[in-house]
């Protein structure tokens, strides 16, 4: 059903390989939210590296280097932005020693000398300016340090970076990390072989980023729910005046041929009937609750509204596949964070397959208290966007593949 699917999972894995005594480079996603004290507030991303790391100390690699990005420093040296602040939970998730490598170049005997007690972190990759870039130089400094590269940043994977694409051309095994397979596997569940009905529920701010999914996914779902400040383009082109809205203009017309689309392929369409709306988000004085077609002037819709969420909850109760990607609303404030929490608890109330996919997303899931609820929580934004959009994620394209195609 969904071809780049079944290509990505045809990829050889740690488990198709031999690392004993063997050089090994993981390109890990440690970009994990730190507050202004460098504390880490969520380290999931660390923790899902852990089963790759750890299988190849079980199995006697000779040595094992973590590289991965963290923030946007621009290519060039920011204390900010240091992966030094990243070695003591590494550690203590690890219960191993952690040597931090601020210039792998020059380390490159006391990587390859073998020690088990060992695990190295290489400074943040992205200081360096070809690493966004491509750079083969680059690729090829990286390559130097490992006999088998392991991808295990799908968070990164739809990037056509250094460390997460151009390394592989260089490196004569190459394989996925646990991580990228489990990730896969659960696309694969919500996409491949779901139990119907399938319900996509889409939010998040604008129309031009997911139109893309919009169009691949309309042959495969039976339902979609679209809130946040997509839904305004969408209701824009109902006729409605959403004010101060944030809409886009250059997408009304797409967004109609999206709606012509779905009831065209017998896809039911929930829109918001009604909204959170106030005169300012910043310094919000008045905020009121009102019909989708009647936005106040000089107001904005910032949330959805309580007979939304009924109508949203009572879709997504009498689904069996749920798959959400974006909030419902400006989330991060607490005033206008209902309607997407209460669609996480929604959600995670059904007796569905429910896959959430976005980094907001997961965010918002987290906040709501129901990151334990939910089947599947990918750990990738714009690479989960792009799976659904049906793309071949650059951080599998180049992976070694098993001899036979599914």
């Amino acid at each position: 059903m969904i071809s780049n699917i079944t290509a990505m999972r045809n990829v050889k894995s740690l488990k198709d390989i031999d690392v004993i005594g063997k050089r090994v480079l993981i390109r890990v996603d440690f970009n994990v939210p730190v507050d202004s004290h460098h504390n880490i507030s969520d380290d999931r991303r660390i923790r899902a590296a852990l089963p790759t790391i750890n299988y190849c100390i079980d199995h006697n690699a000779c040595s094992i280097t973590l590289v991965s990005h963290f923030g946007r420093p621009g290519g060039k040296y920011d204390e900010k932005y240091s992966l030094k602040n990243i070695v003591k939970r590494l550690e203590r998730l690890l219960q191993k020693q952690v040597v931090f490598v601020e210039d792998f170049e020059n380390s490159r005997d006391e990587i390859a000398a073998c020690s088990l007690e060992r695990v190295f972190l290489l400074e943040n990759i992205r200081f360096h300016e070809g690493e966004k870039k491509n750079d083969p130089e680059l690729s090829k400094k990286l390559a130097s340090i490992c006999d088998i590269y392991v991808n295990d940043a799908f968070g990164a994977a739809h990037r056509k970076h250094a460390s997460t694409y151009g390394v592989m051309e260089y490196v004569e095994t190459k394989v996925a990390g646990f991580l990228m397979m489990k990730e896969i596997e659960a696309f694969r569940k919500a996409l491949e072989n779901p139990v119907r009905p399938i319900a996509l529920v889409i939010g998040g701010a604008k129309v031009s980023s997911k139109i893309t999914l919009l169009k691949n996914v309309l042959k495969k779902i039976d339902k979609l729910i679209i809130g946040g400040a997509m839904s305004n383009t969408f209701l824009t082109a109902l006729g409605y005046d959403m004010q101060q809205s944030l809409y886009e203009e250059k997408y009304i017309e797409t967004a109609g041929e999206v709606m012509e689309e779905a009831k065209h392929n017998g896809v039911k369409i929930y829109l918001p009937v009604d909204l959170v709306i106030t005169d300012s988000v910043e310094s919000p004085v008045d905020v009121r609750v009102v019909p989708s077609q009647d936005v106040l002037d000089g107001f904005q819709a910032v949330d959805i509204g309580p007979a939304t969420v009924k109508l949203f909850s009572e879709a997504i109760g009498l689904s069996n596949t749920i798959i959400w990607n974006g909030p419902m609303g400006i989330y991060e404030i607490d005033r206008f964070s209902k309607g997407t929490y209460k669609i996480a608890n929604a959600i995670a109330d059904c007796y569905a397959y429910t896959f959430v996919g976005g980094g907001d997303t997961a965010d918002a899931v987290d906040r709501a208290g129901e990151a334990d609820n939910f089947s599947f929580i990918s750990t990738g934004g714009g690479a989960s966007l792009e799976l659904l959009e049906g793309k071949i994620l650059p951080g599998f394209a180049n992976l070694d593949r098993k001899e036979e195609e599914l």
